[in-house]
């Protein structure tokens, strides 16, 4: 007997005002880009006012929506119907980076910082800068109070679990014992603090001058003495996100493809998401293969293949009915996928999107992602 899922009510949840907050997550490759656009795309054309942050360095969204850029400063979509407006965006996690030096420091300690070659580095590659800047560029967002309904399109990471442990992350090391140890002689009292200190820090600092030369370590000391001040905001701002997700108002949709790693990946971030107190909405299952004609097995579709051809007759039929074997079969596995996904999480409500037969790449194609989505 086939499991059943609840359904996963997509129009109630864009319709509800008080869901201010829509963050689409899930292992990459799985269709987020596109599922954050037509949730977006929808929820403008049934009223609501809209933006749409994206991290997907594919550029995929801005195609899709008929904008010539997509950049840290959200864009007003064209051809969106009824009273609604969506805008869209694509994160620059250094842009946004610099944003909250420039905003929480003065200008000559943010001149320091924003030079300084270690930031430099720091603000485009440390892992988990560009979760934290998701992170702090959805509270600059819900702070502005500009729009009443954000989506937000995870970064495409090598675990869904990223999002929401980057934060914490970054500020471990921000906030961590060789910081703490690189910043104790601006904290003592300037080049001078050396002699103040003892014995370990010389042993500690000598070690880290051989493996990383001088001036990076004088690089990093410089670094670290001018982000003293604007520090504390960090950690402030992302335990304020982090809060804000876990408000009634945010809903999380985990999106998948029917495939065992996919599914793993899903069942872990739903369990994760409990475990947070994070308000889950429900699963989307994309990229769903089904047949225009599942009441013909794959058994029977094999053994008429098999009968032509043994008479050498019609070989495009056969052609054919074996194409519709390998689909049937396909569509079971994909079934036994989302069978283990109940079993282990009977009431996540599920919404299912078949695979389309090409790549969407306008307003049209989501409007047709926003309709499956919600049938």
């Amino acid at each position: 007997m086939t499991k059943t899922a609840p359904v996963l009510d997509i129009d109630a949840i864009l319709d509800d005002e008080n869901t201010r907050i829509i963050v689409c997550c899930g292992s990459g490759g799985v269709g987020k880009t596109t599922t954050a656009a037509a949730l977006g795309l929808r929820a403008a054309e049934r009223g609501r006012s809209v933006v749409v942050l994206t991290v997907d360095p594919a550029k995929r969204l801005a195609q899709a929506m008929g904008l010539t850029e997509l950049d840290n400063v959200p864009r007003r979509v064209k051809g969106v119907g009824s009273q609604g407006e969506l805008h869209a965006m694509m994160l620059d996690m250094k842009r946004t980076f610099d944003e909250i030096i420039e905003a929480h420091a003065d200008p000559e300690r943010a001149r320091q910082i924003l030079t300084n070659p270690f930031y430099q580095s720091l603000s485009s590659s440390f892992s988990g800068t560009q979760e934290y800047m998701a992170m702090e560029k959805l509270g600059q967002l819900r702070r502005s109070g500009d729009w009443d309904l954000i989506i937000v399109d995870t970064p495409p990471s090598r675990s869904a679990l990223d999002f929401l442990d980057a934060p914490e992350r970054l500020g471990r090391f921000l906030d961590g014992r060789l910081i703490r140890i690189l910043m104790a002689p601006a904290k003592a009292g300037g080049r001078n603090a050396f002699k103040l200190l003892n014995a370990g820090f010389g042993i500690v600092a000598g070690a880290l001058t051989k493996v990383l030369g001088a001036q990076v370590l004088k690089d990093i000391q410089m670094f670290v003495s001018a982000l003293d001040a604007v520090f504390g905001g960090f950690r402030q701002r992302a335990e304020q996100t982090y809060k804000l997700l876990q408000a009634p108002g945010t809903a999380f949709v985990v999106v998948a493809t029917p495939e065992r790693d996919a599914i793993r990946e899903a069942s872990y971030f739903v369990e994760r998401l409990a475990e947070e107190r994070m308000p889950l909405a429900g699963l989307v299952i994309n990229r769903l293969h089904r047949s225009p004609a599942p009441a013909l097995s794959a058994a029977r579709s094999t053994a008429a293949a098999e009968d032509l051809e043994s008479r050498g007759e019609h070989e495009l039929a056969s052609a054919v009915l074996r194409l519709h074997a390998g689909r049937m079969q396909l569509a079971a596995r994909e079934q036994r996928e989302q069978e283990h996904f109940m079993s282990a999480h009977p009431t996540v409500p599920i919404a299912h999107v078949p695979a389309m037969a090409e790549d969407v790449h306008d307003l049209d194609g989501l409007r047709e992602i926003g309709d499956l989505l919600a049938s």
